[in-house]
């Protein structure tokens, strides 16, 4: 029958596609940013080279075995961070941003939890930091490098107060690093340089973020981990995987940016956006076959005349991707600072959701509550359509007894049966392929709402009500022990346990998918009718694995659904 076989393949694309969400979800609790330290050998680093080249910087060859974070960071003199959002140190030898916590953010719901750690020192089992410095252009003159110690003034460093370093190479330079920060997570570093001595040198400033072992990433599709910039006037993506050791990725650009970003962190280099540049990002294997990779810039060489000075500026992002705050970077002259979210090749739905979402957020205070009224008006647009999707199946469904007389009267001859009841059809102006409109209307909501609620960190650990306190995480609660009443987590059962993990939110999803399908026009072959009563339970168990959020969207979608569907069917006698 051609109604139920195009209503049947509609379900088949949408569980298909709900089989690939699975498939990219499973796992979809984010794994912590950084690895636990294991034991293992440390890897030496270089000095800068007397070439417009940035160095490759490793960990310094003092730490031969790992230490603990907190031991690391100890080993070195340093001069504390302290602003509203970041917690950490600037450490003096080699004057590099290494230890970064990020104060508004932490490992779990748990307010009390660690706070997120971004960067780590050298010593540790993989060190992430920021270094800043020169490289000699046709010179032998002694340069700062990863393992030179920097005097401070000043301090903590905290917004509106700046940490100035100074170093002096014996030999006629002196340098200067000032670092200030703003009230995020916006990193300036100044460096200059004075001539003291008695012949010009010419010096190239540079800026890397290097990373020692390859980042657990959660290796997922729809969403870009790895190293990321906007160079030469578009976006460049580079996966860990895809990048060749020793083959550097050149780039030549005027401005931009250029750095690391995982699900929810960024950290990247923004040169003057007036200057010409060389980026490369790299891959290099050290003797203890330990990977270590490395967003780079050198800028344009600087020439310093005897008895003349030269500065030069770098800005350094290192925090959350935040989309208004990555938005008002933008306006200070970043270009796309705000493609560091990966929105997706649908962007122009998956963008205009979040911002709405954002801004029912402002009003109502609560995501979820954020979701159901987005829901709400997605629902209202497209009620004209469903009124007339629903009228039709109005229409089928009072057919239903006609139909079965025909199967009844020609049982064997399937091609006269499906003329018959075509010509029913047409004479009734029902249409088999209106049921599937609310189908196809919802597929690239509900793919959008799944991205946002995967990439956006505004969506991380939000509360809905109850039991719902992360919108971006699965339902905590199970069946199996009566939502929490009894003392065991069905996760720990073998085997079986995952099959018991349906929070209530997906069963209420299942029974208000099974009360719109009692809506529908029945199928009269039994079997069918038994694979389309089958189908909640499936959908119920597939999507208890999904974002709470997703699933209540899905709830309230059903509900208003069933409203819509019941009171058009009631007036036309079909319910």
């Amino acid at each position: 029958m051609m109604d139920q076989k195009n209503l049947l393949l509609a379900i088949v694309l949408s569980v298909a596609i709900l089989f690939g969400f699975q498939y990219l979800s499973a796992k979809f609790f984010p794994a912590p940013l950084h690895p636990a330290p294991a034991p293992a050998a440390q890897s030496t680093g270089t000095s800068p080279s007397p070439t417009a080249e940035a160095p490759t910087s490793g960990a310094a060859t003092t730490q031969p075995a790992v230490e603990t974070r907190e031991a690391a960071i100890a080993d070195q003199p340093r001069v504390k961070i302290d602003t509203p959002r970041l917690h950490g140190s600037v450490a003096l030898t080699g004057g590099r941003l290494d230890d970064l916590t990020l104060a508004t953010y932490h490992e779990t719901v748990d307010p009390k939890s660690p706070e997120v750690v971004l960067l780590w020192p050298t010593g540790t089992a993989d060190p992430y930091f920021a270094e800043f410095g020169w490289v000699g252009t046709g010179s032998d003159a002694k340069l700062p490098g990863a393992d030179t110690k920097w005097s401070a003034s000043g301090g903590p460093l905290s917004p509106g107060h700046p940490l100035t370093l100074t170093w002096y190479n014996g030999a006629g330079l002196s340098f200067t690093r000032t670092i200030s920060i703003d009230e995020n997570y916006m990193f300036t570093v100044e460096d200059g340089v004075k001539n003291e001595g008695s012949a010009p040198v010419s010096l190239t400033p540079y800026a890397l973020i290097s990373r020692t072992g390859t980042p657990h990433v959660l290796g997922y599709y729809i969403l870009h981990e790895g190293l990321i910039g906007e160079l030469e006037g578009s976006l460049k993506e580079v996966k860990y995987s895809a990048l060749s050791p020793d083959k550097p990725d050149d780039f030549t650009s005027t401005g931009g940016w250029l750095g690391f970003t995982d699900k929810y962190w960024l950290t990247a280099l923004i040169p003057p956006q007036d200057s010409a540049v060389k980026a490369q990002f790299r891959h290099s294997v050290d003797a203890n076959k330990v990977d270590r990779y490395q967003a780079d810039y050198v800028g344009s060489p600087l020439d310093i005349p005897a008895g003349g000075a030269v500065s030069t500026s770098t800005r350094f992002f290192a925090g959350a991707k935040e989309y208004d705050l990555l938005r008002s970077y933008e306006e200070t002259g970043i270009p796309h600072f705000d493609l560091a979210i990966d929105f997706g090749w649908f962007w122009f739905l998956t963008k205009p959701i979040f911002i709405v979402l954002q801004f029912f957020y402002g009003l109502l205070g609560n995501f979820g509550l954020a979701i159901l009224l987005l829901t709400f008006l997605i629902k209202l647009a497209f009620f004209p359509l469903a009124n007339k999707s629903y009228a039709a199946m109005s229409k089928m469904k009072l057919l239903q007894p006609e139909i079965a007389k025909i199967r009844e009267r020609i049982p064997d001859d399937k091609a006269k049966q499906q003329q018959e009841i075509m010509v029913l059809y047409k004479k009734v102006g029902a249409n088999p392929l209106a049921g599937c409109l609310p189908i196809v209307i919802q597929i690239p909501v509900f793919f959008s709402l799944y991205k946002v609620l995967f990439v956006t960190i505004e969506m991380r650990h939000a509360p809905f009500f109850g039991w719902i306190h992360d919108l971006s995480a699965p339902d905590p609660t199970s069946f199996a022990n009566l939502f929490g009443l009894l003392p065991f987590d069905p996760l720990s059962i073998p085997t079986i346990g995952h099959f018991l993990a349906i929070g209530a939110w997906p069963l209420i999803m299942g029974v208000t998918m099974f009360l719109q399908q009692k809506l529908n026009p029945q199928p009269v072959d039994p079997v069918q009718a038994r694979m389309f009563m089958f189908l909640p339970i499936v959908f119920t168990y597939m999507l208890s694995a999904f974002p709470a959020g997703l699933v209540i969207y899905w709830s309230w979608n059903n509900l208003l659904s069933i409203a819509q569907q019941w009171a058009i069917m009631h007036k036309r006698g079909a319910a």
